[in-house]
């Protein structure tokens, strides 16, 4: 960052507006919906309650204040160091030259920051290789920052990770959290992807580290990072409440394996906004436990699209709840906006709206598929299946490079229920020709205004 340059300050606070409810008094009760067997507040469309939904969605305070600051007066972004008592990982010697291993500075570095009254612990304009390393609360201040200014690069050496395989970054049981900068969390992730099964099909296929967890995690922000090149996924919440990521952009190679940008899991509460996602797995993933979840203003793509699920792998009950995706931009992608489930699962996912989203060359624009498999041997068929309910796609426009453009492949014994369709625009991506549909196992599917393709 230039001296003497200007800078804005990122501060994100959510809202409390939509932490019990995000979709209340926004929908009507769905046709086929039972409100006993599922109590909440879903249903269709009414044109006369949008301006209300919208107004609620403007009421989300994503307060990234437009303070003006001179860099010149300030350490670097954010709060001045004189207010509050920064630790410097530098001071607990970190080399940040990109080759020396300075995992261990980080840790004594935390560790003062988790300790002190007031924690900031800022990582400056250098390049810090880590290992594999967790940063646990509780802390002792109601408050902790992490300003990321310069890079952090994962180690290289697959056997650093022989203790824990599934994390690189770990931020573990912190309250009121925010990690924020403008630099970049690099995960290396080359080695990996040509060790992955999916590449080499020689290989075994075994678990990759995600590059950030933040695990039981609340009221947590991250806002303007880079992250990119994950050795699998890139960011995992899970088991967190109270999250906002804001304005971060995560990137890796489109034939990167498992790369999934933001993977949702036992969370709630949970907004997504004004980020770009380019990876070679889900830009968005949501699954088991998680309810509550907002995206909004997001691009995507390259990627497999905005994803519920998978739910219901091996037999296992799953439940999601309470999704919100609106105004999204997908670009290039092999799925639109996805719910997978696999067959022989139990519970449900409900109350979703998909809503003014634009496709541009999407392959699969509009899917349900309860018989996902993704499995190298063909997956048996099973009675009991994750019951998908009350799903609304609204204002959906743009162009598919697949021949069905809306596909529903419902369950015979649990069949989807309460399906809207509403303002949908899907033309084929190829001038000479049509974009079809196919609606299987669909009960009361209802459409509003023009739907085009039509379900068949």
């Amino acid at each position: 960052m230039c001296k003497g340059c200007f800078i804005i300050s990122c501060r994100c606070y959510l809202s409390n507006d939509f932490q019990d409810d995000p979709l209340a008094n926004f929908l009507d009760q769905a046709p086929g919906y039972d409100p006993s067997a599922y109590p909440s507040f879903f249903g269709t469309i009414h044109d006369d309650r949008n301006d209300d939904f919208e107004e609620r969605f403007a009421n989300l305070k994503m307060e990234y204040e437009p303070e003006i600051i001179d860099s010149m007066r300030y350490d670097q972004l954010g709060t001045p160091a004189t207010l509050l008592g920064e630790v410097n990982v530098d001071d607990y010697g970190a080399e940040g030259d990109g080759i020396t291993d300075d995992t261990e500075a980080f840790k004594k570095a935390w560790k003062e920051t988790c300790s002190s009254n007031v924690g900031v612990l800022v990582v400056p304009e250098k390049k810090y290789r880590l290992k594999p390393i967790t940063f646990s609360g509780p802390c002792k201040s109601d408050f902790v920052m992490l300003k990321i200014l310069g890079m952090i690069v994962a180690s290289n050496d697959r056997s650093d990770y022989a203790k824990d395989r599934r994390h690189w970054l770990l931020f573990n049981n912190i309250k009121n959290f925010i990690v924020e900068g403008q630099g970049t969390i690099d995960g290396n992730g080359k080695i990996w992807w040509k060790n992955s099964c999916k590449i080499n099909k020689t290989q075994p296929c075994t678990v990759a580290p995600t590059a950030v967890t933040f695990r039981r995690c609340e009221n947590l922000r991250v806002c303007g990072l880079n992250i990119k090149n994950a050795q699998q996924m890139h960011v995992r919440f899970e088991q967190s409440v109270d999250v906002q990521a804001f304005n971060v952009m995560l990137t890796a190679p489109e034939d990167s394996p498992n790369t999934d940008g933001i993977h949702v899991t036992g969370s709630q509460n949970v907004q997504i906004i004004s980020s770009v996602i380019r990876t070679g797995d889900d830009c968005i993933s949501i699954v088991n436990g998680s309810k509550n979840v907002q995206a909004l203003d997001v691009t995507c793509g390259p990627g497999h699209g905005i994803s519920i699920g998978s739910l219901g792998e091996g037999n296992s009950e799953a439940f999601v709840s309470n999704v919100m995706v609106n105004k999204a931009k997908l670009i290039g992608t092999t799925n639109g906006v996805r719910i997978k489930t696999w067959q022989g699962g139990s519970g449900y996912a409900k109350n979703i709206v998909f809503q003014n989203i634009i496709m541009e060359n999407v392959s699969n624009p509009i899917i349900i598929d309860q018989n996902y498999c993704d499995q190298d041997t063909p997956c048996e068929e099973q009675d009991s299946a994750v019951q998908i309910k009350g799903v609304v796609y609204k204002n959906i426009k743009g162009t598919s490079a697949s021949e069905m453009a809306i596909k529903f492949n419902c369950s015979s014994t649990f069949p989807c229920q309460g399906i809207v369709l509403q303002d949908i625009d899907l033309v084929s991506y190829e001038e000479d020709r049509e974009a079809n549909s196919t609606c299987m196992n669909v009960m009361e599917l209802e459409t509003r205004g023009r739907v085009s393709p039509t379900c068949s």
